[in-house]
């Protein structure tokens, strides 16, 4: 039979960075705080976690590269939302941010888990971050510990 990998849902002795897009605060703190709770209710320890705010989503793979590579943490999870305005802006912001947080993970092997909303209205928005269509800080912290987990499994083979 073949052996299948699968990561657990555990948060218990992670050390989690969480990166916080401060632009859009109104949702992001929703994304935030349902990451935090998604941590708690698997184990982990708010001793454990460090919450490092950002001006917007373009500048959260920098903060993740720096967290990433100072090697005090074992998954980041990063939490911003970009919403289409009457601009390109949009398009540029969420594709760089996009791009930069899994470069991140791919180039230092640190999971970043992805809670970037990108949406098209405000009200897509607040759908994502906690009414109808769930919390996906939630979500992302739920893979970040997934993806930590499953790369320890993999490591001990």
């Amino acid at each position: 039979m073949s052996r299948i990998f699968e990561g657990q849902l555990s948060a218990t002795g992670l050390k989690v960075a969480l990166i916080q897009s401060r632009f859009n605060s109104f949702i992001t703190d929703r994304l935030l705080d349902g990451a935090l709770d998604a941590l708690n209710r698997h184990g982990g320890d708010k001793s454990n976690y460090i919450i490092v705010k950002t001006p917007g989503a373009f500048e959260l793979p920098l903060a993740a590269k720096k967290l990433a590579e100072s090697g005090r943490y074992e998954v980041l999870v990063a939490l911003g939302a970009v919403i289409r305005g009457l601009t390109p802006h949009f398009n540029y912001v969420a594709t760089e941010a996009t791009k930069g947080l899994a470069q991140v993970t791919l180039n230092t092997g640190v999971p970043v888990a992805f809670g970037l909303l990108i949406c098209d209205t405000i009200e897509q928005a607040v759908e994502r971050a906690g009414t109808k269509n769930g919390n996906k800080g939630f979500d992302a912290a739920l893979t970040a510990l997934e993806m930590t987990n499953l790369l320890y499994d993999l490591e001990r083979g």
